[in-house]
């Protein structure tokens, strides 16, 4: 009897979870400018800044961020969830505040 009130439980959970990843105030999009604070797009299409918490905050494996929105305080994303390169330029991102780029030099060069 025990075992079938925690399976049941446990389906509650994992519908409430799945639940609360449809909402519209669900984050759907990281969005992170040349020059600028990163954006995380919500599902109804707002936006929150995003904030870097610090070095470790940052791993291989994970990246949390502090969102700038009344109603959320961080936003935890894993590396399942994004494509390595873009982990990569996630994680970047939260160590230095800047993603990679070229030099301004380097673009003036003509190569003919």
């Amino acid at each position: 009897m025990s075992a079938a009130l925690l399976l049941v439980a446990l389906g509650c959970a994992a519908a409430w979870d799945r639940a609360l990843l449809r909402a519209k105030s669900s984050p759907r999009a990281i969005e992170i400018p040349a020059r600028g604070k990163a954006l995380c797009r919500f599902a109804d299409g707002g936006l929150a800044e995003l904030a870097p918490l610090g070095g470790s905050a940052v791993t291989r494996y994970w990246v949390a961020l502090r969102m700038q929105a009344p109603t959320r305080r961080s936003l935890f994303v894993t590396a399942g969830m994004l494509t390595p390169e873009s982990l990569r330029l996630l994680r970047l991102w939260a160590l230095w505040g800047r993603l990679p780029a070229v030099a301004p030099g380097q673009l003036s060069v003509d190569p003919r």
